[in-house]
């Protein structure tokens, strides 16, 4: 159901023209012919207010001030038939969200604009029922943010951590796919085991069996004692292997026997060893499209495909670019002594409008950047170099 408007506007045939036209648009609408008639009922169920500037008696702009007192988050509309820029900063100044010159465009921008309020007043519906699901985030404190998009991924997380199914986790590269992964371990029954992360893209394809399986003495030249992988290392507890999709295909059918009896051999041995501990694989790349380039098998795609959890790129989650960003500058300035450092309204917007390709791993790397190349403890916009020099 759309958001119930209440429109205050006192002359009768403007305020029903625009009545009718937010009705036709499903719009439910209260009219309200003066100020004060909408403040004694400013606490009713209104969720948008569309106000004159030009009201008899209380003046627009002192019915805007007093919503902004008595409801601070009621998103407000403010229309007048001046363009005089006193008088728009002053309403923005008061709390206005929208202010829309009267003309014979401004019932098309009042509804362009509603349309707007309504998708941000959903999307914060969603955020407050995302957080009375999740209401321990002190459990989850290194994953910083308070998206929807990021709670979704929190809710899922909440979902999966008491459980050993096997959790598959998607996403581009710098998203935090290993700081999820560690949130699962660290609030399962596992987590006084070790948690044993395995950066597969970043291990030799010929030492990766040594390092996931261990070896006997004597199993290949310079094998002079036994040595342990990383799955017995992680008995107990949770291995996390991340970018499995740089598996080598030989290596690929292996990791489908561990999977599916829970067992692995050290090389050099025909001894089976016993696993006790949960599996959790992450990849930035496209699984399906390198089964059908022949690159990974597909029974091993199928069978990894257990819980699913897709973490969204850092350009989708909307403030919590500001929140990451401001929590980095605090890091970094600790970390190299800066002292109180702060970003001033350029910086925050260029932060805001840049596209993030690397997503947090990028984001850290520019914070850490200005904070060296600092000229004073205010970063402007010109203090923000970028990787691709933009």
């Amino acid at each position: 159901m759309l958001p119930k408007v209440a429109i205050v506007e006192d002359n009768e045939m403007y305020a029903s023209i625009l009545e009718q036209a937010l009705k036709e648009k499903g719009y439910p609408v209260v009219v309200f012919h003066s100020g004060r008639d909408f403040l004694n009922r400013i606490h009713d169920d209104f969720s948008i207010l569309s106000l004159d500037h030009g009201l008899e008696g209380m003046s627009g702009m002192e019915v805007l001030r007093q919503v902004h007192k008595l409801r601070p988050k009621l998103p407000v509309i403010f229309l007048s038939g001046q363009d005089d820029v006193n008088v728009v900063v002053e309403a923005y100044d008061n709390g206005a969200l929208r202010y829309i010159v009267k003309n014979d465009q401004s019932i098309l921008k009042m509804i362009h604009a509603l349309k707007n309020i309504s998708s941000y007043i959903a999307l914060e519906e969603e955020v407050e029922l995302l957080r009375e699901e999740i209401p321990d985030r002190s459990k989850y404190r290194h994953i910083i943010g308070e998206s929807s998009a990021l709670l979704r991924v929190l809710k899922l997380i909440q979902r999966v951590e008491k459980s050993d199914t096997l959790v598959m986790i998607t996403g581009s590269s710098g998203t935090g796919k290993e700081l999820v992964a560690q949130a699962i371990h660290d609030n399962s029954p596992r987590r006084k085991k070790p948690f044993v992360a395995v950066n597969v893209a970043a291990i030799p394809d010929h030492l990766m069996e040594d390092e996931l399986f261990g070896h006997e003495r004597g199993a290949f030249t310079g094998a002079s004692s036994r040595r342990k992988g990383r799955f017995e290392e992680a008995q107990g507890g949770t291995i996390f292997l991340d970018e499995i999709g740089e598996l080598e295909l030989k290596l690929q059918a292996k990791m489908l026997r561990v999977l599916q009896e829970k067992k692995i051999s050290r090389l050099g041995s025909n001894k089976e060893i016993k696993l006790d501990l949960r599996i959790i694989a992450a990849t930035n790349k496209n699984l399906g499209i390198l089964v059908k380039q022949g690159l990974f098998r597909e029974d091993l795609y199928y069978r990894i495909q257990g819980f699913l959890i897709h973490l969204p790129n850092l350009r989708e989650r909307g403030s919590d670019v500001l929140i990451l960003a401001r929590h980095f500058l605090q890091l970094f300035a600790d970390r190299h002594g800066a002292g109180d450092v702060r970003f001033d309204e350029s910086a925050e917007k260029k932060l805001k409008e840049h596209e993030w390709y690397g997503n947090v791993r990028e984001l850290m790397a520019v914070i850490d950047r200005c904070i060296l190349m600092r000229d004073d403890q205010t970063i402007t916009a010109k203090g923000l170099i970028f990787s691709d020099g933009i």
